[in-house]
């Protein structure tokens, strides 16, 4: 199957998608056709072993637009995007001066009166009539080929509407009103183009988050500036304070701190060291750092982010879906009630034929469902912009609204509550042993594993700036720990069970250490052969926003907030009263948090699982809404959630259901709007009190306030920083 993306010029609203689909319908062959109305790009997708191209690009000029291949995965459609929307600025300024200059030659030559009401005392001149239908011609010259297009296909849509109303009115000889509702109209559609290109803008600003070129170290150590798409994997360049990093990648020499901000929105800068991740848009602060590129320019997490902001367009939210099916409905039915207007008072009830025909004029153009068209896709376009500079990753407007309709939310305990950093908690020197002389032995032995508590140790160790001995004959012992020669002596390390299986513990030692594990803690044993040696507490610590955000998912009508953990129910009971969830659900295995969801589900309808995108995927597959948690650098949280939370901060996620709430309520707000005005004009045609000009100026009105009010989610506020004591 192949598949071919185009750049589509003039393709900026959800009609031209509609009329692009309709025209490549026809073409024998496509399977399917996607739309990336951000990029103005259409991708084809073809069942034929040779690509229908010349087909393609016929059926997309008879639709009025104009299309050329993709062949650089990083091309923008800014430029000429800017230059149609200048000359649709342009013509509809020069539609605006012709019919002010229209109304003054005739309100000179005749009376202003005249001009005003178009009652001509005598006939309307012929310069007024010259620049009238001047100003009809510059701020129709868009919409007139676009109505054409919609009639030969029979389908119906604003621009057919705009133009036989105006149409219409000339025939009647209402040149100011037809002049008027032209300047109108090409002002609103000028402004829904506007507000489309905000969007793009804003997208287009992520994409300038990453440098052009990169400062890449050679082999004989001289330095050479490259272009960034020409850097290789695995390259060595270097990051000066104050510049942005041009490529993900990791720290080989040097220590810094970065603004990640443009990623995931952290306040604060973060400190890297060597064998740190790096990612490209990022600003080095204070060091000068070496770094070995991990990925091309093409796959960088910025890159991925900007793509699917880009995409998630193309997944439309239930209230978008509704919208243009509404639309879809209520075209042809409002022109067929306009003919109504236009002949059941005439014919029943001997009314002026010309009366009700201008009144049937004034219905088309008040139906004219622009700000019902345009506001739900800018809203939802709005929305997942201002997410994504916060750092939180939405693939579509399908998930945009999902948050907002959640009744209950399930977390995963390690990573999402805790730290997933397991940390020594408390250091217990027995039989004569020091707190430092325990803390070196253990390291010496823990310094040859893996093991999560085993890299806690030798952590806190060399925290305390204590060195781990030379040891010998390191054998793991699986499921209990681990033994080693230190200094010529035998030592054994791990758990509370081989402490037992030793015969070595005493009563007193087995009170402290059950303690401890009911207290959530795992316990690191060290023995000899003839004595212990002493114990460390490790354990997971809470988040330090996790209290904060449960209450505030609490606040917001989520209930309830449900902990799902492998752990023991004692490590869970200890992290539920820390955290303050409703419901614990412990020593669960991943399909058995699938079953938990499954019942979240039946119960409360709309649920979202919160874990790390991998191992909660199948949990997070179950439920209505998965969010990865601290997805930045994760390539597979990033594709595995519907939403990724970029960076390890849990408050996001109350952020997210209170923006989702304020987005639905724009959508809510704006449709209502819309409609409000609608219903009140056609009362109003119906009792013959309308006029062309009010009508357009209700209707640009409306479609005015409806972007303004979209575009306001782009001005969210910032995530407060929760203090480390919280």
């Amino acid at each position: 199957m192949a598949s071919v993306s185009f750049q589509i010029r003039g393709m900026d609203c959800a009609e031209e998608t509609a009329a692009l689909r309709s025209a490549l319908s026809s073409v024998t062959g496509i399977q399917e056709v996607t739309f990336d109305l951000l990029s103005a790009r259409m991708t084809v997708r073809s069942t034929n072993d040779r690509f229908p191209t010349e087909e393609v690009l016929r059926a997309v000029k008879q639709t009025g637009m104009s299309a050329e291949f993709v062949t650089d995965a990083k091309s923008s459609p800014v430029r000429e995007h800017r230059e149609g929307r200048s000359l649709r600025a342009v013509l509809t300024i020069i539609s605006a001066v012709l019919a002010a200059f229209a109304f003054l030659v005739h309100g000179m030559q005749a009376a202003w009166q005249a001009a005003l009401t178009g009652q001509e005392a005598g006939a309307l001149p012929t310069a007024s009539r010259l620049l009238y239908l001047a100003a009809i011609a510059a701020g129709g010259w868009f919409v007139a080929p676009k109505a054409w297009l919609a009639a030969r296909r029979l389908r119906p849509d604003m621009h057919l509407l705009m133009t036989v109303a105006v149409f219409g009115a000339v025939i009647l000889g209402e040149y100011l009103e037809a002049a008027t509702v032209t300047v109108l109209f090409s002002l609103s559609l000028t402004l829904e183009h506007w507000s489309v290109a905000r969007a793009r803008r804003a997208v287009a600003e992520l994409l300038a988050l990453a440098p052009p070129k990169a400062r890449v170290l050679q082999n004989d150590g001289s330095e050479q500036m490259l272009d960034a798409e020409a850097v290789p994997v695995g390259s060595r360049i270097v990051i000066k304070p104050g510049e942005k990093y041009p490529l993900d990648g990791r720290v080989l020499e040097g220590q810094t701190t970065v603004n990640q901000a443009p990623i995931t929105g952290e306040s604060m800068p973060v400190t890297k060291t060597v064998g740190s991740e790096v990612f490209a848009g990022t600003i080095n602060v204070d060091g000068a750092v070496l770094v070995a590129t991990t990925k091309p320019v093409s796959d960088t997490t910025l890159a991925r982010i900007i793509r699917m902001v880009s995409e998630a367009q193309s997944r439309r939210a239930p209230s978008e879906q509704w919208v243009e099916q509404f639309a879809r409905i209520y075209t042809p039915v409002v022109l067929c009630l306009a003919l109504l207007v236009a002949i059941i008072p005439p014919l029943l009830l001997s009314q002026p034929w010309a009366t009700w025909f201008y009144q049937a004029l004034v219905l088309l153009v008040i139906a004219c469902p622009c700000a019902l068209v345009i506001s739900t896709p800018v809203t939802i376009v709005a929305a997942l912009v201002a997410a994504a500079r916060h750092g939180i990753l939405i693939k579509g407007g399908l998930y945009m609204e999902v948050p907002a309709r959640l009744r209950a939310v399930a977390l995963d305990k390690t990573g999402t509550l805790t730290m997933g950093r397991p940390r020594v908690q408390k250091v217990v020197p027995l039989s004569g042993h020091s707190e430092r002389e325990l803390l070196e032995i253990a390291a010496s032995v823990e310094m040859r594993s893996q093991h999560p508590l085993a890299q806690a140790v030798v952590q806190h160790a060399t925290a305390a700036g204590i060195a781990a001995r030379a040891s010998a004959d390191f054998q793991a012992i699986a499921g209990k720990g681990a033994t080693a020669i230190v200094n010529g002596n035998q030592i054994w390390i791990g758990s509370h069970r081989l402490l037992e299986e030793r015969s070595q513990e005493t009563p007193e030692l087995h009170e402290q250490l059950t303690q401890l594990s009911a207290s959530g803690a795992s316990v690191v044993v060290i023995g000899e052969e003839h004595h212990v040696c002493g114990f460390i507490a490790v354990s997971d610590t809470v988040r330090p926003e996790a209290r904060n955000a449960v209450a505030e998912l609490k606040s917001l009508g989520i209930n309830p907030v449900v902990m799902l953990t492998g752990d023991n129910r004692g490590t869970a009971e200890t992290i539920a009263r820390e955290t303050g969830v409703d419901e614990i659900n412990a020593e669960l295995l991943p399909e058995a948090k699938v079953k938990v969801v499954e019942d979240l589900v039946r119960r409360f309808g709309v649920v979202a699982m919160v874990g790390d995108g991998v191992n909660d995927a199948p949990a997070m597959a179950q439920s209505s809404l998965g969010i990865a948690m601290g997805a930045i650098g994760t390539d597979a949280a990033i594709e595995t959630a519907d939403i990724a939370l970029m960076t390890d901060d849990l408050s996001r996620l109350p952020w997210l259901i209170r923006h989702s709430r304020r987005a639905l309520r724009t959508i809510r707000a704006n449709i209502a709007a819309s409609l409000v005005v609608k219903a009140a004009f056609v009362c109003l045609t119906v009792l013959g009190k309308a006029s062309l000009w009010a009508a357009i100026a209700a209707d640009t009105g409306v479609s005015l306030l409806v972007v303004l009010n979209a575009l306001r989610l782009l001005r969210t506020t910032e995530i407060p920083r929760i203090p480390d004591h919280a």
